[in-house]
């Protein structure tokens, strides 16, 4: 992991960049132990103080984890999807608010991967996938519930069919299609949707996973995302309009 370190730029940074590259590459592995802090201090030829920023920097990200004790020490740590949903889900929120991304653009990445889930969905869901989507649905049409406990609802749901896929590939990458784009999407369409026209293509989304008819959870998530679309395109003119006056 030896480096020759730029003294102009932060050498905690380039130490951690480092060890995360050989963590990646494989040079390190899961439960593998990390040189001491003075072996680190000596072998990158900087302070121990630095070489404890560069460690701390690896733990926020989950790459390592620290043992007391005589046999102590820092470990490389084994990530898990779940322990990196929320990491990701983070990142895709701040590129889709920081970079300006297109309602359209947002709603196009969000259906094409979930119909791309959907096949899978519909010949793995297990029956409590099924109760989740049931429930939600449920949820959704009750006259009291708020536009933000509806919103929650709905990511709920899209999150249950994304899993019945039984793919942590596939999960941990629409976590970040479908939790970080709905901000944006509802940000859109708060005030517009229809909750029966929703309920409704939800309501058929869960009974052609439950039937596994894919050709039909494909075509109601095509509505949905023709829906969604035709929404934001409205809210959007009104705007335009609104601020042309």
């Amino acid at each position: 992991m030896k480096i020759e370190t730029d003294p102009k730029a932060d050498l905690s940074a380039q130490i951690a960049k480092s060890i995360r590259d050989a963590i990646i590459n494989g040079d390190m592995i899961v439960d593998e132990r990390l040189p001491s802090e003075a072996e680190l201090s000596d072998q990158f030829d900087v302070s121990r103080s630095t070489v404890r920023e560069a460690l701390k920097r690896l733990a926020a990200q989950s790459l390592i984890r620290t043992q007391r004790g005589a046999s102590g020490g820092a470990f490389v740590r084994r990530l898990s999807y779940e322990e990196a949903y929320g990491q990701h889900i983070t990142t895709s929120t701040l590129l889709l608010s920081m970079n300006a991304v297109s309602f359209e653009t947002a709603c196009e990445a969000r259906y094409a991967l979930e119909r791309a889930c959907a096949p899978m969905a519909c010949e793995r869901r297990t029956p409590d996938q099924l109760a989740t989507m049931r429930a939600e649905i449920h949820r959704q049409s009750q006259p009291g519930l708020s536009d933000e406990s509806f919103c929650a609802s709905d990511v709920t749901l899209h999150r249950a069919l994304v899993d019945a896929a039984h793919n942590p590939v596939l999960s941990y990458q629409l976590a970040g299609a479908v939790e970080a784009m709905q901000p944006l999407m509802n940000m859109i369409t708060f005030t517009a949707r229809s909750r029966e026209e929703i309920v409704t293509l939800h309501s058929r989304l869960t009974d052609a996973v439950e039937r596994q008819d894919t050709a039909k959870a494909d075509n109601a998530l095509h509505e949905l995302e023709a829906y969604t679309l035709h929404l934001g395109r409205d809210v959007m003119a009104a705007r335009a309009l609104k601020s042309g006056k």
